[in-house]
């Protein structure tokens, strides 16, 4: 379903003159996967991210999405959604609005369309906070009408960038197994970011460990996290 190939990045560091590190990635991912990035600061996951989602151009390999290539469409127009740790909703528009703006940026919608919403609202919990404003809900609250506005988008591919790092532990549990359930609902592709093991396990069918640059180990999350031979993957497992 998502297919890169030798997908290279040069990153220059900002602090360090003259300084490079060559990223090259290959990573073949099935429909209705859900794949956890892991791997230390720096190793590259942010930029596999932000190359699949159109916002680093990649400077040779290829890319594809259900075997059409994407490098050349324009962030909006690629066959994704993506979650940021900053859920990004306008403050001046309500629940039922920053939804609704999945649908149509004018937020000029048919009756159909209107239902759209308000089942999406529904289906993450917020059917009765239709009408409040993002700084009337509580910090998970806002996640969940990120993410409802992300899946009315009925794209395949979702990027998950952190989204939930910031929410303590038993709010991300549960919005984690609320993605993987909407996710399977919708046969949706999942590329998730992630600093944590634990959440890998918790809603990841497949993980990859970004090392240096690139997908230093690929396979079943399960496999990968806890019978680890690699001796770097076992060093970030501190093990």
């Amino acid at each position: 379903m998502l297919n890169l190939q030798q997908l290279q990045h040069c990153f220059h560091h900002p602090k360090q003159p003259g300084q490079s590190t060559q990223l090259c990635f290959d990573l073949s991912v099935e429909a209705g996967d859900i794949v956890a990035l892991v791997g230390p600061s720096g190793a590259g996951k942010s930029t596999l991210l932000a190359m699949v989602a159109g916002f680093l151009t990649p400077e040779s390999g290829t890319l594809t999405v259900n075997g059409q290539p994407i490098c050349q469409l324009h962030p909006a127009n690629r066959p994704l959604s993506i979650l940021f740790q900053e859920h990004n909703l306008f403050p001046h528009l309500s629940v039922y609005e920053n939804i609704a703006l999945g649908l149509s940026p004018a937020l000029k919608l048919n009756n159909e369309e209107k239902e759209h919403v308000v089942v999406a609202a529904a289906k993450v919990g917020l059917q009765s906070y239709l009408e409040r404003l993002p700084e009337q809900l509580s910090g998970g609250q806002r996640q969940r009408v990120a993410l409802a506005r992300c899946l009315i988008r009925q794209r395949p591919l979702l990027l998950l960038d952190e989204p939930f790092s910031a929410l303590d532990p038993a709010l991300r549990k549960e919005m984690l197994e609320l993605v993987r359930k909407l996710a399977r609902e919708q046969n949706t592709t999942v590329l998730m970011v992630t600093h944590s093991p634990e959440d890998a396990l918790k809603i990841a069918d497949k993980c990859a460990f970004i090392y240096q640059g690139t997908v230093k180990v690929f396979g079943p999350c399960q496999d990968v996290l806890t019978s680890p031979s690699d001796p770097a993957l076992k060093r970030y497992l501190g093990e």
